[in-house]
């Protein structure tokens, strides 16, 4: 019960200053969010289109006025598809009006291979989103994936895991709550 008291303070001062953001403490810092690296200053997003499974154009601002976990990913990445079931869990567990969970197919990847992974992964929650040309990818400095970047209410890049995480786990789960106020 301390340690969720410690997190709801935690959450609360981080709210009132955008500058602790940076200093997340050691103690939300732990498994796989010890790679996240969350910036001092929040960075520019990129604004490139990208599209869905029905060929519509998408930008990254659409969800201006929420929290958004970003994630680039592809068919062929293992340590993508592994983290993917997770990612989906969270959107069931946070997703909603503050928050979104949205994945991000980059360079060559098709509609049928993403819907069968999904079917085989059971992944019913998260959008068929493509980035073919990978000009999104390119904008947000994707070198290598899986990449996921938390995007604050304001559509700003505010931090960056590079490498796959448990995305639905408790410590994942925590700092996302702490760093959005959720």
């Amino acid at each position: 019960m301390k340690g969720l008291v410690a997190i709801l303070y935690l959450s609360v001062a981080i709210a009132a200053n955008g500058a602790l953001a940076d200093a997340v403490p050691d103690a939300l810092r732990v498994g796989d969010m010890k790679k996240l690296n969350v910036h001092a200053d929040p960075k520019p997003a990129g604004d490139a289109a990208f599209v869905d499974a029905e060929g519509v154009e998408h930008r990254l601002s659409d969800w201006k006025g929420k929290h958004v976990l970003v994630n680039f990913w592809a068919t062929w990445c293992a340590p993508c598809r592994k983290e993917m079931p997770a990612l989906n869990a969270l959107q069931a567990q946070m997703g909603g009006e503050d928050f979104e969970v949205v994945t991000i197919a980059t360079g060559r990847n098709t509609v049928e291979g993403i819907g069968r992974f999904f079917a085989d992964e059971g992944v019913t929650r998260l959008p068929v989103l493509l980035d073919p040309t990978q000009a999104l990818a390119r904008q947000m400095s994707v070198l290598g994936l899986p990449v996921t970047v938390l995007l604050d209410p304001e559509g700003r890049e505010v931090a960056r895991l590079l490498g796959d995480a448990d995305w639905n786990g408790p410590e994942a789960r925590a700092l996302l709550e702490a760093m959005t106020g959720g």
